[in-house]
């Protein structure tokens, strides 16, 4: 059985390609300057602002700053954003990404051209307010988890061509990352099965409520079918964990004995997981999902889960309060 440890993720920024990176600021940068999206590009480009008024010749300087508590994310993006703006403008860090910050806190300060500083300003706030909000919810769900061996995992329900750089706000935020995408993991969900032919797509989709033991579907697939599903994945790719979806008790055994890594108890509830967790006996991993939010994750505290996952890391977060302040 695999380790708990061993399933965990949680992107670092040297792990974050930077060229990746570099597109992501060049699109960005591009939107504002140039009508990047349009079919029909603009006649006049550039920051037309800044083009009609007399800069001064002498250098420049601001500050970002943080007008409410939050945790800091997305420094490291900065000096890419200014060089992809020509660069000249230069950033001294203030605070580490990842660190709780108080209101009023300087997370950097810019310094150089006031044209570079005037046209990146927008850019460098859509990226550091983004996911400084990401790592601020996320760690407002880790507390509200509480102490304990559950961790909060993240899900592939990112903005496209932003997960990269969204779970590794979610890592910042005192998260890990479940699957980075559909490459390392083996995930057996119901529609899996759907397609398989075991249970219907409609029925699986409808869900019509019933007195079993989750209250979900009467159309649920078979416990043989999910174990036949596991030993396939087994066989077909033993250097990945694999994970399998249940919903109702009777499922459990059968994928145990399949060799699942990773039992994933979809919307359970906390008497319903109790009675998972005992049945599993630490044969597997196990993993709580299902409409779980700041305002519900608590109730799955102290239940012997080793993971709770929830999408609201990156979809509940607002954009943190962060404004670039000049500075004579």
């Amino acid at each position: 059985m695999r380790t708990a440890a061993s399933l965990l993720h949680r992107l670092a920024w040297a792990d974050l390609d930077p060229a990746y990176l570099r597109r992501l600021v060049a699109m960005a940068r591009d939107e504002d300057l140039a009508g990047l999206g349009l079919r029909v590009k603009p006649r006049r480009t550039g920051d037309c602002s800044t083009a009609v008024l007399p800069m001064p010749k002498r250098g420049a300087r601001a500050v970002l700053i943080a007008r409410k508590p939050m945790v800091a994310c997305g420094l490291p993006l900065i000096p890419l954003i200014l060089a992809a703006y020509g660069g000249r403008a230069t950033i001294k860090v203030r605070h580490r990404d990842g660190r709780a910050v108080a209101a009023g806190g300087v997370l950097a300060t810019l310094s150089g051209d006031p044209r570079t500083l005037l046209a990146a300003e927008r850019v460098i706030l859509n990226f550091v307010q983004r996911l400084s909000g990401i790592a601020t919810h996320t760690r407002h769900l880790t507390d509200a988890l509480g102490r304990g061996h559950t961790r909060v995992l993240d899900t592939r329900k990112t903005t496209p061509g932003h997960r990269m750089l969204e779970k590794y706000a979610v890592g910042c935020g005192g998260g890990w990352n479940h699957r980075l995408g559909l490459f390392d993991r083996v995930m057996l969900k119901d529609n899996h099965l759907a397609v398989l032919g075991f249970i219907s797509p409609e029925s699986s989709k409808l869900k019509p409520q019933t007195s079993n033991d989750t209250g979900r579907s009467a159309h649920r697939p078979p416990p043989s079918a999910l174990a036949a599903a596991v030993a396939a994945a087994r066989r077909a790719a033993p250097d990945l964990p694999v994970e399998v979806e249940v919903d109702a008790l009777a499922q459990i055994p059968p994928v145990l004995v399949a060799g699942a890594d990773v039992i994933l108890l979809d919307n359970f509830t906390p008497a319903q997981i109790r009675r998972a967790v005992a049945l599993i006996a630490g044969r597997a991993r196990t993993e709580a999902s299902g409409g779980i939010t700041e305002r519900t994750i608590g109730r799955y505290a102290g239940l012997g889960l080793d993971f709770v996952s929830t999408g609201a890391a990156v979809h509940h977060s607002v954009w943190a309060d962060i404004g670039l302040d000049w500075r004579s």
